[in-house]
């Protein structure tokens, strides 16, 4: 398994990750990692490695795009020293070019989104030891639907600042769509975009097989 031990690890994204991270139960306070793939994760590297402390840290942020997590950057990231930095970032810059479609100002273009990630990345590699680059998904098993083809792009460039900076891309989409074939998009989300328990456990099992988790 890749995460040493007494580590920790940042996991950086929009409301997928963020998944009422500062929200609590009843009395009873989350811990900062909310109930979705990063408080999985963080429950697995507990189960399976007890004698390897790894602290997980949820810095995710509804709504966010890939250049409101450049803003925050400096605070969320890099003042946290972090080890092992994750990132799940793209459906909004995406979305924000459908559901908003006539307010410009908020769309962030493929070649903003692709230059402002590796911006990030070829910053942030040089201070740990390992970042993951989670792919945006969509899901929806009809590639030519004109979100899902927008998605796939985004998601490309991903791969290819992943390709070009050393970082590690973990194909997500790849992931679900395997699953589509057998259950169709309803019994994974209600709007294709922020997935149920069952989905955040499918993103959360690619990050750990990823790092070599025995799983």
């Amino acid at each position: 398994m890749r995460l040493e031990a007494n580590s920790k690890l940042v996991m950086i994204g929009d409301s997928i990750t963020d998944c009422g991270r500062q929200q609590p139960i009843g009395e009873a306070p989350r811990g900062g990692l909310g109930f979705g793939y990063v408080a999985f994760v963080d429950g697995m590297l507990q189960a399976l490695y007890p004698d390897r402390p790894i602290r997980v840290v949820n810095v995710g942020t509804s709504g966010n795009t890939v250049v409101d997590l450049q803003e925050r950057w400096q605070r969320d990231v890099i003042d946290q020293r972090p080890d092992y930095v994750s990132v799940m970032i793209g459906v909004n810059d995406v979305w924000r070019q459908f559901d908003a479609r006539l307010l410009y100002e908020n769309h962030i273009s493929l070649d903003r989104y692709r230059e402002t990630l590796r911006s990030l990345v070829a910053k942030t590699l040089p201070r740990v030891k390992e970042m993951f680059l989670l792919s945006p998904f969509f899901l929806e098993p009809n590639r030519s639907d004109p979100m899902r083809a927008m998605v796939d792009a985004y998601a490309d460039a991903m791969k290819t600042v992943a390709d070009e900076t050393g970082a590690t891309f973990i194909d997500v989409q790849v992931e679900f769509d395997e699953r589509l074939q057998h259950l169709n998009t309803w019994s994974w989300s209600g709007d294709r975009v922020h997935p149920y328990i069952n989905g955040h456990m499918v993103i959360a099992r690619a990050f750990l097989r990823e790092i070599g988790a025995q799983c």
